[in-house]
């Protein structure tokens, strides 16, 4: 695995890494640590709806692919607890070009988006009501079908990386305006089948 994007994500092209990943509880656990950061196995079970022994052994598995890793206890913490933390803000995944890489692929590709639905639905019901005028006038869902060819399709998705890149790399230490808070912006580039 590589980070060879503009978003510093993982780039993930090993089939037994993605079919590690597909697993419900692991691709839950990691877009958590992503999201929220450090945390013990024990705060994430309930996040991820698992025991907090069946956690810590999924958070080894995804270990053994480095996509998390444990580290540090946060100061003030208990230093007997076991810290995980995601070895990147994102990933993401290059279809391989074998049998085996494409099922893989295609398993973990089905998880995200369920994860992205399921995510997209939560947002609607509990987040978006009680959004204050200016940001609720920001988010949105839009649906727009384009004729274009693959060539296209790539050129558009490293446009779309290249303008939210500088935002995703900046650090909490730099400057971010007091009123930024966190948006997800997710993307389905969906191609339709030839007739």
């Amino acid at each position: 695995m590589s980070l060879r994007n503009p978003y510093g994500d993982f780039e993930i092209t090993d089939p037994q890494a993605m079919r590690a990943l597909a697993h419900p509880v692991r691709l839950a656990a990691l877009s958590w640590l992503q999201r929220h950061g450090p945390a013990t196995a024990t705060q994430l079970s309930e996040h991820v709806g698992a025991s907090p022994s069946v956690t810590s052994w999924h958070l080894r598995h995804l270990a053994q692919f480095g996509l998390v890793y444990d580290g540090p206890p946060p100061t003030g913490t208990d230093k007997r607890q076991r810290w995980w933390r995601a070895a990147a803000r994102g990933f993401r995944i290059e279809m391989p070009d074998t049998p085996e890489g494409t099922e893989a692929a295609r398993l973990l590709g089905g998880q995200m988006l369920n994860q992205a639905v399921a995510a997209a639905q939560h947002w609607q019901s509990a987040t978006e009501p009680s959004l204050a005028p200016e940001w609720t006038r920001v988010s949105g869902v839009s649906n727009t079908g384009v004729v274009i060819t693959a060539e296209e399709a790539e050129a558009i998705q490293q446009a779309m990386e290249q303008v939210l890149a500088p935002y995703v790399q900046r650090n909490d230490s730099d400057a971010v305006p007091d009123s930024a808070r966190l948006v997800r912006f997710l993307r389905f580039s969906l191609p339709e089948a030839t007739e």
